[in-house]
């Protein structure tokens, strides 16, 4: 038997209610018979501070074994301010330090995003994807998953109802499994 593929994902948000995290959750639903997705939670990472780098929190210790022992990442970022949010690119710098020990090196990498304004969080992809250039992942290409209007797609249980943007999950989840075995090639 084929082991299964792990990928290992995580929101860029804190707040209980977030667009992205149901973005995350509705992923969980829809993988793919044989994929694992595993939800890290980043609200325990302490602020980076590089003179604990080399005797890191047990949170941030756990974070980079984690992505290490995953075969793909899946990261889901709303947008402030044109970027990504604070807690996110914290965590990512935490992963890749100290130098020589980058968690993400060599990984592929999903992408989504959603906000409530027009441009579902398009701007802070695209920071992401710098972020990920200096760290030598992966990024799947395509398809783009942004969701504009996240609020008005999300049922009041927190659930991802639009059928459209579940689809579009489901295509980048096939995209990013087709990505980690080309890949592992």
């Amino acid at each position: 038997m084929e082991k299964p593929i792990r990928i290992l994902g995580f929101a860029g948000s804190l707040r209980r209610d977030s667009c992205n995290k149901a973005l995350l959750r509705a992923a969980s639903e829809l993988v793919p018979e044989g994929v694992e997705l595993e939800v890290f939670d980043l609200g325990g990472i302490p602020l980076f501070n590089q003179d604990f780098e080399t005797e890191m929190p047990e949170t941030v210790k756990e974070f980079k074994r984690r992505i290490r022992t995953a075969d793909a990442i899946l990261i889901v970022t709303p947008e402030y301010n044109y970027s990504v949010p604070g807690v996110l690119k914290n965590a990512i710098d935490w992963a890749s330090r100290p130098y020589g020990d980058n968690s993400f090196e060599d990984k592929p990498v999903g992408i989504m995003s959603a906000s409530g304004g027009m441009l579902g969080g398009a701007r802070a992809q695209y920071q992401l994807r710098q972020t990920l250039v200096c760290l030598d992942t992966h990024p799947v290409n395509r398809p783009e998953v942004i969701v504009p209007f996240a609020s008005e797609k999300i049922d009041d249980r927190g659930r991802l109802a639009d059928e459209a943007t579940r689809q579009r999950i489901r295509e980048l989840l096939e995209s990013l499994i087709v990505w980690t075995e080309r890949l592992e090639k």
